[in-house]
């Protein structure tokens, strides 16, 4: 996060951007809650974030407490990453901006869908 006396200002919306306003970030926490934790999940992704931005894109959240490093039990050293609550508590950030997009932008589709809905089967 930005320290207090770093920040352009107190308003919320600007400090909120500070953190998660770049054309990544929220593309990345995206993934994550669609289930997605390993840097090569991550590099599928249709947008084909770079490898460089990538790995600033996770340092700062995990930087930031809204997503943490972990090696998955039974894994290779390799890292994985996950939210962590203030990270979770973005989805209804991301789901206003699906629905806007999907009102206002001619053309989007719905086609990633969160780990939450996707863990509770068809029919829920």
């Amino acid at each position: 996060m930005v320290p207090l006396g770093k920040r352009r200002s107190v308003c919320p919306v600007s400090c909120t951007l500070d953190v998660i306003g770049d054309k990544w970030t929220l593309l990345v926490v995206r993934d994550m809650l669609c289930g997605k934790s390993s840097f090569k999940d991550f590099l599928q992704s249709p947008e084909r974030i770079a490898t460089n931005i990538l790995a600033d894109r996770l340092e700062k959240l995990v930087s930031a407490g809204l997503a943490e490093r972990f090696v998955p039990e039974g894994a290779s050293q390799r890292a994985s990453y996950r939210l962590t609550d203030p990270g979770r508590s973005l989805a209804p950030v991301l789901e206003s901006c699906k629905k806007w997009g999907l009102r206002w932008i001619e053309g989007t589709e719905a086609r990633m869908v969160p780990l939450k809905q996707a863990s509770n089967g068809p029919g829920s």
